[in-house]
């Protein structure tokens, strides 16, 4: 049986999204840089400092800042992001999911959170979640955000596993890419549209069970 799950925070554990479409949004008026919803796409599970990166190509600015104007733009974002996420309390945590952590608890399988977000701990505390989790991949220890599969690597390490050992849950493409390079087990929260044909996918994290869990591992260790 596997022996940890490795979670992403946002489009699994709740939806946190939407803030940060909003605080890139704001930080990209003012420096003349207009996104959309489409573009937001491509942020999802990639680090602070990739998505500014990202953000700049978009408008055409890849060279227009210094490396100290660099940092000061993402830490801008960070702040309008912090100041939205005070709201967050446990009754944002996806459908579903206080049941999966308690079942996983129960079964005394280590769970241990691989996000991007350097947030993470905060909205964990937010939501009430934290008491539930063995550990916390700090994104600020990798060096490459993901598809690089390093955070799950560590969030794995982290609870004395390997990734081999575990599955690992993502709703966004560089997750599931990860999630495979770590050789943990992926399970998509999403379309295959946008996750691939070739994992187990949920719709919904309602879906998202022990019994789900394991009977996926089971099928996929039964074909290697």
């Amino acid at each position: 049986m596997f022996k940890g799950v490795l979670f992403d925070l946002d489009g699994v554990l709740t939806d946190t999204a939407e803030y940060h479409y909003q605080a890139w949004q704001r930080l990209g008026k003012e420096i003349g840089i207009t996104i959309d919803r489409a573009f937001n796409e491509e942020l999802k599970g990639v680090s602070r400092e990739d998505s500014l990166t990202l953000l700049l190509a978009h408008g055409g600015k890849t060279n227009a800042f210094t490396s100290e104007q660099f940092t000061e733009l993402a830490a801008r974002k960070n702040e309008y992001y912090v100041e939205m996420i005070q709201q967050v309390s446990p009754k944002d945590v996806y459908p579903g999911i206080l049941e999966l952590l308690k079942s996983l608890k129960r079964q005394g399988i280590k769970l241990s959170l691989a996000s991007a977000s350097k947030n993470g701990p905060f909205l964990l505390k937010k939501m009430e979640l934290k008491s539930y989790f063995d550990g916390i991949a700090d994104p600020a220890e990798v060096a490459k955000g993901k598809p690089d599969p390093e955070i799950f690597q560590l969030a794995a390490k982290n609870v004395g596993l390997t990734a081999a050992e575990c599955i690992g849950i993502e709703d966004a493409k560089a997750g599931i890419q990860a999630i495979i390079a770590s050789q943990a087990l992926p399970i998509g929260v999403g379309r295959s549209e946008d996750l691939g044909t070739d994992i187990a996918l949920v719709s919904s994290t309602k879906e998202l069970t022990f019994e789900f869990l394991l009977s996926i591992w089971n099928t996929a260790k039964a074909e290697d």
